[in-house]
C-alpha cells in the first residue's frame, strides 16, 4: 500500500492555471514518449469534486485549452456540444470514485510497461530513487476477470472502470494485461512524472534482468525515495514543459 501526504492544489492556483498545466501535461506526455496519438491525462474538477477534467477524443500533442471539457464521474460529458469524447473516461471517473486522494490521472501505452502487463512472473517493481512511488510492485487488471476473454481490453463503461479502480486499490500505478498502465497522483505534476518514471524504470529493469538478479529497493527505500523526490517535482516539470513548448514552437503551434 502506498500512502501520500502532499497536498493536492496549492490555495494560489487558479482553475485557468489547472487548466493551462492539463494542456502543458499532455504535451509533456507526448513529447516524452508516455503518449502518442492515444492516452489521455485528466484532473480532478478543482471547484466540484464529483467532477473531472479531460480533453475531448483527439491526439494529447495537440491539445488546446478550448478542447478540456467536463466530466461528471459516471463518464457523462457536461459541456461536450457534440463533440467526440474518449471511449475510455471510465478510467478516470471510476478512480475518482474510489480514491479522493487522488487529483490526477494518467492513463498511456507506455511502450517499455507494457512487456510487464504480460509477462506476470516478472512485476514491475522499484529499481531506482526515481521510481519509488511503485512501492511493492505494480499490479497487474486482468479484465478477463471481468469480462470474459473476448474483449478488445478497452475500459469501454462503468463495469470495467470499477474494476480496473479495484486492481489500483491504494498503490500508484496499476498495469492493465495487454494494453498498458494507469498512473494516479495528488496532484497533476506528480501523476506526470510518476508516469514518465515507470516507464524510465521498466526500460531499466528490462535491461538490468538481462545482467542478472535485480537488488530491488525495499519498502523503506521506496517511501524514503518517493518523499524526496516527489518534493521536488517542480524542477523536472519546468525543464518538461521547455522541451514541449519548443516542440511545439517548431511545429508552429505556440
Amino acid at each position: 500500500m502506498n500512502t501520500d501526504n502532499s497536498t493536492s492544489v496549492t490555495a494560489t492556483q487558479s482553475t485557468e492555471d489547472l487548466l493551462r498545466d492539463l494542456v502543458d501535461a499532455n504535451h509533456i506526455l507526448f513529447n516524452e514518449g508516455v503518449l502518442d496519438a492515444f492516452g489521455h491525462v485528466s484532473i480532478r474538477h478543482p471547484e466540484n469534486t464529483e467532477r473531472f477534467l479531460l480533453a475531448r477524443n483527439m491526439a494529447p500533442g495537440l491539445v488546446t485549452l478550448d478542447d478540456i471539457l467536463t466530466f461528471d464521474l459516471d463518464g457523462n460529458p457536461i459541456d461536450a456540444d457534440d463533440r467526440p469524447v474518449y471511449l475510455e473516461r471510465f478510467i478516470h471517473g471510476e478512480i475518482y470514485r474510489a480514491r479522493p486522494d487522488v487529483m490526477a490521472v494518467v492513463h498511456s501505452h507506455s511502450p517499455s510497461v507494457v512487456p510487464f502487463s504480460a509477462v506476470k512472473s516478472t512485476p514491475l517493481r522499484p529499481m531506482c530513487h526515481m521510481s519509488g512511488f511503485l512501492g511493492a510492485g505494480a499490479p497487474i487488471f486482468e479484465i478477463r476477470d471481468t469480462a470474459g476473454t473476448a474483449t478488445d481490453l478497452l475500459i469501454r463503461d462503468r463495469s470495467l472502470g470499477a474494476s480496473l479502480a479495484d486492481s489500483l486499490g491504494n498503490d500508484n500505478v496499476v498495469l492493465m494485461r495487454g494494453h498498458g498502465a494507469t498512473v494516479a497522483g495528488p496532484t497533476l505534476k506528480q501523476a506526470v512524472y510518476r508516469a514518465i518514471y515507470v516507464e524510465v524504470n521498466a526500460r531499466l529493469q528490462a535491461d538490468a534482468l538481462r545482467l542478472g538478479p535485480i537488488e530491488y529497493l525495499t519498502l523503506d527505500e521506496a517511501r524514503s525515495a518517493r518523499e524526496t523526490t516527489e518534493g521536488q517535482v517542480e524542477r523536472p516539470w519546468q525543464l518538461w514543459k521547455m522541451r514541449a513548448r519548443q516542440a511545439q514552437t517548431h511545429l508552429g503551434r505556440f
